[in-house]
């Protein structure tokens, strides 16, 4: 029988470190739907790809999954505010968490790099919002500052906690196919996403659900990509303001999730971003903000160069809904606005728009 979802906590109390009688802070986060894409299995030539689809968390991405452990142990630790830098994501889940908790949320983003469909969550939730000028790794150092120094709560990914509740993201994809996937792709930004995957299924594998991890693949965009270039990026620019970050906080364990898994780390421009953004709206009827499509296709570029392993099956996360950043879809490849045609309030008017005869 079906069972209301209970976010990841509670789903999976005994895989985390919380115990009876913690508080738990949750929107019922998790339970995603993990989506058979055969337009793109068609198109890596594979056997089969599915999408876990991140965007249907409650705040829209995957913040939510490690944000729900962040602010859980915030509350029990008493704290009345939490603060976190962001280049949008993230701001939004914790605004939203720390409403839940009854506490004031702090973000600091980087002046004019966050989408406004971020930003205007964030605001929603009546957060605390600083334009900083820099960039997100500005950001983060000031936040962690400021953690140190005064009484506010730090819940960007470099708290363990975050790594804790992403983590469960592995045990789905588990829990839905009754099998790790060969090759597991995603975003690659500030690394978190990657090393909580690498967390969980290592955990599958130690108490034997599993019996092989799947390759991790991490894929950077190309202007933000300091695991291509090997150092940190100072000025990394993209479109893809998810990841729009050039030095990752969580570096020495997305190197350890690429070394043991037999995985790889990769790149793609903003065209190839955009491209394969508008092939999963319009081939796989899964709408994404540019930044999440950068997995499938940094696999579609290895699958063009040669590169891609042979295997069976393929899972590649989707980091973020496509209404957090919808100016992209509005556009046509070649920048300009699309704008839907006007039509009289007629039938036939309609009908000869869309080339449709009259039944006889």
């Amino acid at each position: 029988m079906a069972h209301q979802w209970r976010g990841v906590i509670r789903e999976y109390f005994d895989r985390l470190p919380f115990n009876e009688g913690d508080p738990i802070i949750t929107l019922g986060e998790g339970g995603t739907p993990l989506i058979l894409a055969p337009a793109l299995a068609k198109l890596l030539d594979v056997g089969q790809v599915h999408l876990k689809y991140e965007g249907m968390n409650p705040t829209g991405s995957f913040k939510d999954r490690g944000m729900t452990t962040a602010v859980s142990k915030a509350a029990l630790h008493g704290a009345k505010a939490v603060i976190a830098a962001s280049t949008g994501n993230t701001s939004a889940a914790a605004a939203a968490y720390a409403v839940a908790a009854g506490m004031q949320s702090v973000v600091l983003v980087p002046a004019g790099k966050i989408s406004w469909g971020k930003l205007s969550q964030a605001v929603a939730h009546k957060a605390q919002i600083l334009q900083v000028k820099g960039n997100f790794d500005d950001c983060l150092r000031l936040a962690r500052e400021l953690s140190q120094g005064y009484p506010v709560f730090l819940v960007n990914s470099v708290n363990p906690d975050r790594l804790q509740g992403q983590k469960t993201a592995a045990f789905e994809v588990f829990d839905a196919l009754g099998y790790a996937p060969d090759l597991h792709a995603m975003p690659l930004g500030n690394a978190g996403n990657i090393s909580a995957y690498h967390l969980g299924y290592k955990e599958e594998r130690e108490i034997g659900r599993i019996s092989q991890m799947p390759k991790l693949w991490g894929i950077q965009a190309a202007g933000a990509a300091p695991f291509i270039t090997g150092s940190p990026v100072l000025k990394p620019e993209t479109i893809a303001t998810a990841i729009r970050i050039g030095n990752p906080a969580s570096w020495d364990l997305a190197q350890a999730a690429k070394t043991e898994t037999d995985g790889a780390f990769g790149s793609v421009t903003d065209k190839e971003i955009l491209w394969m953004h508008r092939f999963l709206s319009q081939e796989t009827g899964v709408f994404v903000e540019p930044s999440s499509a950068t997995g499938a296709a940094g696999l579609y570029k290895a699958f063009l160069q040669g590169t891609l392993p042979k295997v069976e099956n393929i899972v590649i996360t989707v980091t973020g809904h496509g209404l957090k950043d919808p100016d992209w879809a509005l556009k046509t490849e070649a920048g300009k606005k699309i704008k839907p045609k006007k039509v009289a309030a007629l039938a036939t008017s309609v009908a000869e728009i869309l080339g449709l005869e009259k039944n006889k």
